[in-house]
């Protein structure tokens, strides 16, 4: 039968094969053009991973200066990692995997967890000399000691109000979502003004970051430092900037200087009195995606390492009594990767920096910029958690939407996805950084969901949602911290919810302040006995009268 050229039905299916052929050409070109794993290749040459370093670190030498143009390592591929997760019949949402988990037993299990405890010892020892140095009441990083948000401080508050056990609160002059670092005699806090949240700012090119230092006693400004930012920045809208702003980067003291990462306006070190000592740019680009700037500084011996992810693509290490460049890593697979790197203490001879990017985490030697291993992950898409440390553990969470979350083992050489993984979860979180505490992994999501898991297995030990937060639109972008057996789960418009530290959610107190409507994207600091929080308008120290 001779098919009519002028029947409705043909040229119906006519359509829609030429839709699904447009669609067709368009779902395969997009891989070659994002790259691997998410990844942009945004110069010809680019690597997927840094370069692998030989079998001796060693005799890898710090590869400095090293030129703009100059890219390390070829690009390698391992095999994928999958988890799959049953939904559960009653509301839809989806329950952990525990895939891949290691089961080690006998001697070889008595052994491991030797090492891991000699682990956790040796990073603990490192960090308790840092703190010896800088004075015991040391808050000095995003997130605190080497990143974990935990603190042994007594006495710290679990109640306030506008009225009650506020130490001082101090404006601000400009709005961010930094934290607060702090020392024994100072706090030091990152702002940008100008231009974006305050209704009365201008344009772009008015735009500065600024850097104060407050005497902590008191809540007084000391100075303050501002930098213009270098053009053309990422504009204040959509989806990206507008949820975080231009001063997300928390800066970083040794006691003796103090370090701020302005994005592409550069890093900046100043001394403890606000002179410039110097000022590196690690690049100007803008991620594929134009959503800013977000990760924080490290500091290993005399270098400051920064995740330079969204400026460059690449990692790199700046001296910091110099400001000279040390190493640099580039590779594409950065991309998309906010998140604030760790260093790992792997055995006597052997420290590594840990980062995790759009699907694989990396062991980075912190000296010299060479990748020891990489294994391939689940987590896709953008990445904002940071890595978290636990002996020989490291956890890492979030990818586009919430993808998953994993447990690996630090250490090895090459690709060890298919030996180092101990297990693999859906349950995960966006934006916020979960706090480890007592064997346990504590998270609100940007849904407003409480999270338990199991740091050993992964499992899912409890789950609910948080009945106080009454905002919809992604309530928690800051990460929760971990005090004396108490939790502290800041969100952006509801305050601050006090918890105990249980699988079963136990709101004990929700904590907020009246007067003040403007957002809390900062993660909260806590240093000798004081509490500190920060909004776009106000820093705030918290402690009760007898901690005074």
């Amino acid at each position: 039968m001779k098919l009519r050229s002028n029947s409705p039905r043909w040229f119906r299916w006519r359509w829609l094969l030429l839709l699904f052929v447009v669609v067709s050409g368009i779902g395969l070109a997009l891989p070659a053009f994002r790259g691997p794993r998410g990844g942009r290749a945004r110069h010809a040459g680019t690597p997927h991973r840094p370069g692998m370093q030989s079998d001796d670190p060693r005799t890898d030498a710090p590869l400095s200066p090293v030129s703009a143009n100059e890219r390390l390592g070829s690009e390698q591929h391992g095999n994928d990692v999958q988890a799959s997760a049953p939904r559960d019949q009653n509301d839809g949402t989806e329950q952990p995997a525990a895939v891949g988990l290691l089961e080690i037993k006998g001697s070889q299990s008595s052994e491991s967890d030797t090492n891991a405890a000699a682990l956790v010892s040796a990073n603990v020892v490192a960090e308790t000399a840092k703190v010896a140095m800088l004075g015991s009441e040391s808050w000095t990083r995003f997130r605190g000691p080497n990143g974990t948000g935990v603190s042994s401080d007594s006495g710290v508050v679990t109640e306030w109000s506008d009225s009650k056990n506020i130490k001082w609160k101090t404006p601000l002059p400009g709005a961010g979502s930094s934290s607060p670092i702090v020392t024994d005699r100072f706090v030091f806090v990152t702002a940008y003004s100008g231009y974006g949240a305050r209704a009365d700012q201008g344009s772009i090119d008015q735009l500065k970051r600024n850097l104060s230092c407050i005497d902590r006693s008191n809540g007084k400004i000391l100075w303050t430092k501002s930098i213009e930012a270098v053009q053309p920045e990422d504009a204040y809208r959509g989806m990206g900037v507008p949820e975080h702003g231009y001063a997300t980067n928390t800066p970083v003291t040794d006691g003796k200087s103090v370090y701020a990462f302005f994005g592409k306006s550069g890093v900046v070190a100043y001394d403890m009195d606000g002179n410039e000592l110097w000022k590196t740019s690690v690049g100007t680009e803008s991620g594929n995606r134009g959503w800013g700037t977000a990760a924080s500084l490290v500091l290993y011996k005399n270098l400051v390492i920064v995740n330079a992810a969204e400026e460059s693509q690449s990692i790199r290490a700046i001296d910091n009594a110099t400001g000279n460049e040390v190493w640099k890593a580039t590779a594409s697979a950065l991309e998309l990767a906010y998140g604030t790197p760790v260093i790992a203490r792997v055995d006597d001879q052997r420290d590594e920096l840990v980062i995790a990017v759009p699907g694989e985490v990396w062991g980075v030697n912190p000296d010299t910029g060479k990748l020891a291993w990489y294994a391939e992950t689940t987590l896709t898409g953008n990445l904002s958690p940071s890595v978290i440390l636990d002996g020989d553990i490291i956890y890492v969470f979030g990818g586009y939407r919430s993808s998953g979350s994993m447990a690996i083992r630090i250490g090895g050489t090459g690709d060890v996805t298919k030996t180092h993984v101990v297990w693999t979860s859906r349950n995960s979180s966006y934006v916020s950084t979960p706090v480890l505490y007592q064997g346990n992994l504590y998270w609100i999501d940007d849904r407003g969901t409480y999270y338990c898991v199991s740091a050993k297995t992964g499992e899912l030990l409890h789950r609910s949602r948080v009945t106080g937060i009454q905002s919809r639109d992604r309530p928690v972008y800051a990460s929760p911290i971990a005090v004396h057996d108490v939790l502290y789960f800041q969100t952006r418009h509801d305050g601050v919810f006090v918890t105990s530290s249980k699988p079963e959610l136990d709101v004990l107190h929700q904590n907020r302040f009246e007067s003040d409507s403007s957002m809390f994207n900062a993660t909260p600091a806590v240093s000798g006995g004081e509490l500190f929080l920060r909004s776009d308008t106000y820093l705030y120290c918290l402690g009760s009268s007898s901690s005074s």
